[in-house]
Formats: structure tokens, C-alpha cells, sequence
């Protein structure tokens, strides 16, 4: 049989088609690499059905992959990127300054919202104020000043709720955090004690402000009567501080005497989880409009609240997204020690750590259907 003789043209037509087959495996250069750590990572990549997130069903046939762009809204009069809420940390420390201006520069970076930590101090002088005053670095985003209900108490008695005024005015930020923190009072060593219930307080103190308010816990949560009562007040948002982030009043015992801590630990184990305190709300939003239908068993309360920052125990953004669409109200997420462990570095850091969740946050509402 004589050999094929083949033409010029099928010879180049060959040759290119070689090159194409060469260009297209060039271009996918870590392939052999790739395949090798599937082999060497197979059985270490694993996971078994009780490791299993139940609380999603995984929808991967319906949506593509998320785009870069992000979707804006509104959240306490403000424009919001992502759900997402820098909780109450520090001030008043060595570390406190590079801390607040770098979780400050994010959030203006990112378009996130903020609370600052316990301004207490610059009630008295402005030697902390450094501490604080990062209106410059969070451009128009969300900043919130952050004072005790103790210390609302005692202004309110000694008529210098004005004090409040100007501590907003040099910190140019957009309202007040009261911290409600019963149980860390008791606890610490130097803790105060309250004349009147938190309520009480902040009702007082309602019938004056010119400036939004939101009410938040420490670390223990709030109950669904409690939750009631603060839903009914028009504040700008409640922020949950659920159980199971730091807990504040367990943090005051450790640094009690042996016996304190012998006697009063179980305290610092009553609470409520943010799961929870979701169930809570929903429950009293239903019950109200339940009641404003049928006129049976109707109350004077009612929902003037409808801002939620679900904090406490959120250590992922699969957390946050899961409860923010399982609540009824507008609401966001806050993270504290999560962006406190990043914000010590280098800013780098930090923006890769906020990123992280922002683009957590796109794959989950592409994919995820919340159960």
C-alpha cells in the first residue's frame, strides 16, 4: 500500500491545529498542578453528613455567579453596601486609636455603618477624644456614639442630658448607642447601680432627644418582653448583643475575687441567642398585626421599631446571612471581635477580612435558599 502524500495546505491546516491545542493547554498552566492537589487532597476534602449546614437548601441550577458591582440601600437614613455592622469595641487604650481609625476607614471604604465604644470618658474632658473622632476617615457613613444607661441615668437626674448634645456634636456622629448591661454592673468590681429600670430611663430621655438612638445589650441578649417594650419605642434600631459573642459580665467576673466568681458564674450564662431573639421578633411583629386584624385582645403596644442589628455570636457571614433573612424587620449584621482581630494589623488585613464577607455575602444570595 503506498504511503499518503499529503498537501502543503493540510499540512499548515495540521500545524495550526497543533499550535491551537498547544495555546489552549498554555493557557491553562496550573492544570498538572491542580490535578495534583485533587489527588493529594481528596480524602482530606471530605464532608460527612453530620458536618452537613442544615439551615440552607443549595440551589446551584438558578442563578450565575455573583457580579462585582454592589447593591446599595438605605439603612438609619443612610446608604449601606452590605448588611454588615462594625459593633462597639474600644476606646481609652493604647491600641484604641489605630483600632477605631482603621475600622473607620473601612467601613468608609466598603460603605458599612459603625458604633463606637463606650464614650464615657469624654463626658468629663477631651484627653480621649483622639480615640474617637474618625468622622475623617468614615466619611458620611453611619457613626454612632456609645454612653451607658448608667451613665443616661445620672444626667438625666442631674439635668445634664446636654452633655449628650455636645458629646454627638464633637464626634459629628449621626445619634446615641445606649448600652443596657444589668448583669456586667453587678458583676464589676467598680460597676454602678441603677435607681431606675433601662426603660424608665430611655423613655426619659425620648421625650428630649433631638438625635437617633439605638439600644443595645452587652453580650447576654434580650428576652421577648424586654424586646416588646424596646420595639414599641421609636429608636432608630435595636441591636441584639446576643449571647454567644464576648460576654461582658462574664468578662467583669474573671476579674473578681475567687469567690465572686465561685458564686455568681451561672449568671453569666443566662441569655439569649441571636436565633432566638429573631423568633422573639417575629413573634411580636405577628402578634401585632394578628391583633390590629381581628381586634381581639388589642393592647396599646405596637411596632415603631423596625430596625434590627443582629449582633452577638455572628462569626460568619453564613450567620448573618442566614439570620438577616430570617427576621422580619430591616436588619444588618454586627461583628465585633471578628473585626477586631483584623484591625490590630495591617489595613490590608483588614480590607481583606471585610471583603471576605462582603463577597460571602453575593455567593450565599446566589446559592443559598434560607430553610
Amino acid at each position: 500500500m503506498s504511503p499518503q502524500v499529503i498537501s502543503k495546505k493540510e499540512k499548515n491546516e495540521l500545524k495550526n491545529s497543533a499550535n491551537q491545542s498547544i495555546n489552549y493547554t498554555d493557557s491553562d498552566a496550573t492544570a498538572a498542578s491542580r490535578k495534583q492537589d485533587h489527588i493529594e487532597l481528596a480524602f482530606d476534602a471530605q464532608v460527612f453528613k453530620n458536618q452537613l449546614d442544615s439551615r440552607f437548601y443549595y440551589e446551584p441550577v438558578l442563578a450565575a455567579h455573583p457580579k462585582k458591582e454592589t447593591e446599595s440601600f438605605e439603612f438609619l437614613g443612610k446608604q449601606m453596601n452590605a448588611p454588615l455592622w462594625v459593633s462597639s469595641m474600644t476606646g481609652g487604650t493604647e491600641w484604641a486609636k489605630i483600632i477605631n481609625q482603621n475600622l473607620a476607614k473601612v467601613c468608609g471604604e466598603y460603605k458599612l455603618g459603625m458604633g463606637l465604644g463606650s464614650c464615657r470618658a469624654l463626658l468629663t474632658d477631651d484627653d480621649c477624644l483622639p480615640d474617637f473622632d474618625v468622622r475623617k476617615f468614615i466619611g458620611d457613613q453611619p457613626l454612632y456614639a456609645n454612653l451607658g444607661i448608667a451613665q443616661l441615668e445620672k444626667l438625666i437626674e442631674t439635668k445634664q442630658t446636654k452633655k449628650i448634645d455636645e458629646l454627638l456634636k464633637k464626634l459629628q456622629a449621626d445619634g446615641l448607642i445606649i448600652h443596657i448591661n444589668p448583669l456586667q454592673e453587678w458583676l464589676q468590681p467598680e460597676g454602678d447601680r441603677f435607681e431606675k429600670s433601662p426603660l424608665e430611663t430611655i423613655k426619659e430621655l425620648l421625650q428630649t432627644a433631638t438625635y437617633p438612638i439605638i439600644v443595645k445589650e452587652v453580650g447576654q441578649g434580650f428576652g421577648k418582653q424586654s424586646l416588646e417594650e424596646l420595639l414599641n419605642l421609636p429608636l432608630a434600631a435595636v441591636d441584639f448583643a446576643a449571647s454567644g459573642g464576648t460576654n461582658f459580665a462574664l468578662l467583669e467576673l474573671k476579674r473578681s475575687s475567687q469567690l465572686s466568681q465561685s458564686l455568681f458564674e451561672s449568671l453569666a450564662h443566662i441569655g439569649h441567642s441571636a436565633e432566638e431573639m429573631v423568633e422573639f421578633c417575629n413573634e411580636i411583629k405577628s402578634d401585632y398585626y394578628n391583633n390590629l386584624k381581628s381586634k381581639v385582645n388589642y393592647t396599646n403596644k405596637t411596632v415603631k421599631c423596625n430596625q434590627i442589628i443582629i449582633s452577638g455570636g455572628v462569626k460568619t457571614f453564613l450567620d448573618g446571612y442566614y439570620l438577616t433573612e430570617k427576621i422580619n424587620f430591616d436588619a444588618i449584621y454586627g461583628q465585633a471581635s471578628g473585626f477586631l482581630k483584623h484591625a490590630r494589623g495591617s489595613y490590608e488585613e483588614l480590607q481583606a477580612y471585610t471583603e471576605g464577607q462582603i463577597n460571602g455575602l453575593k455567593v450565599a444570595k446566589q446559592f443559598l435558599k434560607v430553610r
